[in-house]
C-alpha cells in the first residue's frame, strides 16, 4: 500500500514538473505572443494595399473592401521563376516593378545581404539585379529607371531598362573605405544601414564615405562551424569597433552624376573629422540636399543645405542642447511637395513636440504643445493640412494616435486608454491601427481617417482563450514617489492563488536604458508570468533617464549614466518591501544588456537590499563600449573620468552583496564578453563567489529554441535556490 502510495506520489510530482516546464517552454518559445501578420503597404493611389502570402504571393487589396483586386506576383505560376521562394519585396516609385529578394544573410542587428531580382509586372518577367552577388540596401529611383546598391562596400547602379550595372565607386575595401553603407556603429547607434539617396530627378546619387581605417580592430573566436561536428581550431571574427574615447570612421558627403559619370564632394561647414552624419536627406527640389551633422559630443546638430553642382553648404537651422540632442529627431524630418515647408521634432520647451519651418529654418507654427510627449510623427496629409502623430497625451503608459488641422484643432484616432500604433495610405484616408493593453493581445484593424472602423484584420481572439486557461493573475500598474520625491511608474504581477496573509520572495525585472520604457500598457507576456506560477511576486519600475516623460526626466542621468537608475531600483525594492505580502529579506533583480549593468550596480551600492540577482550581457565599465552611444550620455573618458570611474561595475567589484549569476555569448559583437570576463576577474581577486554561464557563440541576443529553453531554466533553478 505504501508503495503504492509513493508511486502515485511520484507520479504527480513528475506530471506536475512537466508541466511547470512546458508552461516555461511554451512562454520562451512564444506560444502567447499576439499573432502580428504581414502589415498592409499602402499602394499610390492610398485606396489599395499590398500583401505578401506565403513566402510566393503578392497580391493586391482595397482598403475599402478587403477583397483582392489583383495578383501582382505568383510564383508557381511563372514557369522560369529563378526563385521558388520569397524572403521579401520592395515596390518601385511608380508600381512598375519589384524588386524580390532570398538567400538573406544576417551581417549585424539590421544590415543583411540577398539575392535580389527584378520582377517586370505588366510582362511577368524576372531580371537578376546584378551578377555581382549577393547584393545589399537595393534602391529605385524615382523614375523606376534606375537601382543603386551596395556590393563589397563599394556602389553600383542598375540601369533597369538596358538589364546593365556600372560600379559607381572603386576604392571600397574591408577594413578601409565603405561607400553608402554603415559601419558598425552607425548601424547600430544611429539606427540605418544604407547612406545613399537618389535626387527627386532621378539624375543624382547622394552618399556618404566611410573611412574606418584608424578605427581599432575588435576579434571574438568562432568555436562551431557550419557542416561541421567537431572544429578542431576556432576561427576568429574581426571589425571594427570604436570604443569610448577611440577613433570613429571619419565621413564625408558625396553625389555621383551618371550623365557627367562625376562625383563631387560637398564642402561641410565643419570640418573636424569627429564629427557624425547620422542623415542625409533630399528636399522635393532637385538642387537642395540636407546633410545632418552632429559633432562628436551629439549637443549639437546642424542642418545643411547642400548645392548637389557646386558642393556648396550653408547652414539652415542649429539645434543645441545642454546634454544631447537625440537624433532620432531627425527621423521625423518632413519637407512639402510644394517646397515651401518643411516638419521637425523637438523638445525644446522640455517635451518632444512638431514644429512647422519655413524652407530658410525659420519657425512658421508650433504645431503640438503639452506637458507630454509626440513619440512617433506620421507625415502630413498636404491637401487637407492635417498632421497625424501618436503621443503620451493620455498617460506615459500609453500611445494615442492623433490628428491635427491646421487651425489646431485636434481629433483623438485612438481610446486613450490603451498602446496604439498607426500605419496610414499613401493619402491619409485609411489607416491600420494596431491596439493592445496590458490584458487584452494586439487587435489590428483599418479605420478611415474619420475615425470610422472598417474591418478587422486580426482580433488574437484566440490567445484570449488559450491565455485566460492557464488562470494567471494579470499585471497591475502602481506608483510610488522616492525618499527624494520623484514618483515612479511601476507594475506588479503576483503569485497564482495569491494570498495576501502570506510573505511571497520578489524578483524585479528592468532594463533603464535612456529613453526605454518596460511599464506600459501593452501586452507582453514573458518569464515574469512564469514566475508568477512559482511562487514569486515580479514587479517593474521605470526609473529616472527613461522615456516618455519629457526631457528633464529623460536627460537628469547625463554624464553619470547609472548613478540615478540605480538609486531609483534600489527605493523600488525598500518600497516593494514595506508591503505587507513581502519578505523583505528576498528580493532579486535581474537584466539584460543595460539591465544586466543595473544588477551588477544594484547590488553594490553599500546598501544590501538584493538577496540576488541575474545579469545577462552586462556593460562593466563605459570605457568598454562603443562610441558613439556611450558619449552621447557620458562623454569621452578623457572629458568625464569621474563619471565613467564611479559607474564602473569593474571598480564596484568588492561592494557586491547578494548572490549573482552572469552570463554571456561569446559571440557578441554589441555588448563583447569581455566585459564578463574582466568584471569576473576582479570578483575573483576581491574574493568574491558568483555563478556564471557562458553560451558559445551566441551573440548578444543568446538566441535559438533550444538555447532559450536552457537559459530560462538555468534562471529560474538558479532563483528558486537563492531567494
Amino acid at each position: 500500500m505504501k508503495l503504492k502510495r509513493f508511486i502515485l506520489a511520484a507520479s504527480l510530482l513528475t506530471l506536475t514538473i512537466s508541466a511547470a516546464a512546458n508552461l516555461l517552454y511554451d512562454i520562451t518559445d512564444g506560444k502567447y505572443r499576439p499573432v502580428r501578420p504581414d502589415m498592409p503597404r499602402s499602394m499610390n493611389d492610398g485606396e489599395h494595399y499590398t500583401l505578401m502570402k506565403n513566402g510566393t504571393t503578392l497580391l493586391k487589396y482595397s482598403y475599402r473592401s478587403g477583397q483582392v483586386t489583383d495578383t501582382l506576383l505568383h510564383l508557381p505560376r511563372l514557369k522560369d521563376a529563378p526563385l521558388k521562394s520569397i524572403s521579401g519585396y520592395i515596390m518601385s516609385p511608380k508600381e512598375t516593378k519589384i524588386l524580390v529578394f532570398t538567400n538573406v544573410e544576417q551581417r549585424y542587428r539590421r544590415s543583411f545581404t540577398a539575392e535580389y531580382f527584378i520582377f517586370d509586372v505588366k510582362y511577368k518577367e524576372f531580371d537578376p539585379l546584378s551578377s555581382s552577388s549577393p547584393q545589399e540596401d537595393p534602391v529605385f529611383s524615382p523614375d523606376d529607371r534606375y537601382i543603386a546598391f551596395a556590393h563589397n562596400n563599394n556602389l553600383y547602379m542598375k540601369k533597369v531598362e538596358f538589364k546593365t550595372d556600372i560600379q559607381i565607386t572603386k576604392d571600397g575595401v574591408k577594413g578601409g573605405i565603405i561607400n553608402g553603407i554603415a559601419d558598425w556603429v552607425y548601424e547600430e547607434e544611429f539606427g540605418a544601414t544604407r547612406y545613399y539617396e537618389w535626387s527627386p530627378d532621378s539624375k543624382l546619387l547622394a552618399f556618404v564615405k566611410f573611412n574606418e581605417s584608424k578605427v581599432k580592430e575588435f576579434s571574438f573566436q568562432r568555436f562551431t562551424a557550419a557542416n561541421e561536428k567537431l572544429s578542431l581550431y576556432p576561427a576568429s571574427e574581426q571589425f571594427k569597433y570604436p570604443k569610448a574615447g577611440e577613433s570613429n570612421s571619419t565621413v564625408g558627403v558625396y553625389i555621383y552624376d551618371d550623365f557627367n559619370k562625376t562625383t563631387r564632394s560637398m564642402k561641410l561647414l565643419d570640418t573636424n573629422p569627429d564629427s557624425y552624419i547620422p542623415r542625409i536627406q533630399w528636399t522635393n527640389d532637385q538642387e537642395k540636399l540636407m546633410i545632418y551633422q552632429l559633432n562628436r559630443q551629439q549637443n549639437r546638430l546642424d542642418m545643411l543645405q547642400a548645392n548637389p553642382r557646386t558642393g556648396i553648404c550653408k547652414l539652415i537651422m542649429r539645434r543645441d542642447d545642454k546634454a544631447y540632442v537625440d537624433y532620432q529627431d531627425i527621423d521625423g524630418t518632413i519637407y512639402t511637395k510644394d517646397k515651401k515647408f518643411f516638419y521637425t521634432l523637438n523638445d525644446k520647451d522640455g517635451f518632444r513636440h512638431i514644429y512647422q519651418h519655413r524652407m530658410d529654418g525659420t519657425v512658421a507654427r508650433q504645431v503640438t504643445k503639452g506637458n507630454w510627449d509626440v513619440t512617433d510623427f506620421y507625415g502630413v496629409d498636404e491637401v487637407k493640412g492635417t498632421v497625424y502623430y501618436q503621443s503620451t497625451e493620455s498617460s506615459p503608459l500609453n500611445r494615442d494616435i492623433y490628428a491635427i488641422d491646421a487651425k489646431g484643432k485636434k481629433t483623438a484616432l485612438s481610446d486613450g486608454k490603451s498602446f496604439n500604433n498607426a500605419r496610414f495610405s499613401k493619402n491619409f484616408n485609411y489607416f491600420v491601427l494596431t491596439s493592445s493593453t496590458i490584458d487584452q493581445p494586439d487587435r489590428i484593424q483599418i479605420y478611415t481617417n474619420r475615425n470610422t472602423k472598417v474591418r478587422d484584420l486580426e482580433t488574437n481572439q484566440e490567445l484570449v482563450g488559450r491565455f485566460a486557461q492557464l488562470k494567471l493573475n494579470q499585471k497591475e500598474f502602481f506608483q510610488f514617489t522616492t525618499s527624494g520625491g520623484v514618483q515612479l511608474n511601476g507594475w506588479m504581477l503576483k503569485p497564482t492563488q495569491f494570498d495576501p496573509t502570506r510573505k511571497y520572495p520578489v524578483v524585479m525585472v528592468q532594463y533603464s536604458g535612456p529613453g526605454s520604457q518596460q511599464v506600459l500598457n501593452q501586452w507582453n507576456i514573458g518569464w515574469e508570468y512564469y514566475l508568477s506560477t512559482r511562487g514569486f511576486v515580479v514587479a517593474c519600475v521605470d526609473g529616472r533617464g527613461t522615456g516618455g516623460r519629457g526631457s528633464d526626466f529623460l536627460k537628469c542621468t547625463y554624464q553619470q549614466m547609472g548613478v540615478l537608475e540605480t538609486n531609483d531600483q534600489v527605493e523600488a525594492a525598500l518600497y516593494l518591501g514595506n508591503q505587507s505580502y513581502v519578505d523583505k529579506n528576498r528580493i532579486g533583480i535581474w537584466g539584460w544588456s543595460y539591465g544586466g549593468s543595473m544588477v551588477l550596480w544594484t547590488m553594490s551600492t553599500g546598501r544590501p537590499v538584493f538577496k540576488a540577482g541575474i545579469s545577462v550581457a552586462p556593460v562593466t565599465d563605459w570605457r568598454l563600449y562603443n562610441t558613439a552611444y556611450t558619449e552621447r550620455f557620458m562623454r569621452t573618458p578623457e572629458e568625464n573620468a569621474r563619471g565613467y570611474d564611479t559607474t564602473s561595475a569593474i571598480q564596484q567589484a568588492t561592494n557586491l552583496n547578494g548572490r549573482l549569476l552572469i552570463i554571456h555569448g561569446t559571440a557578441d559583437d554589441n555588448v563583447h564578453v569581455q566585459n564578463t570576463y574582466l568584471y569576473t576577474q576582479a570578483l575573483v581577486e576581491a574574493g568574491k563567489q558568483f555563478d556564471m554561464h557562458i553560451y558559445t557563440d551566441k551573440n548578444h541576443s543568446i538566441t535559438g529554441s533550444a538555447t532559450r529553453r536552457h537559459l530560462y531554466t538555468l534562471k529560474t533553478e538558479f532563483l528558486e535556490k537563492n531567494l
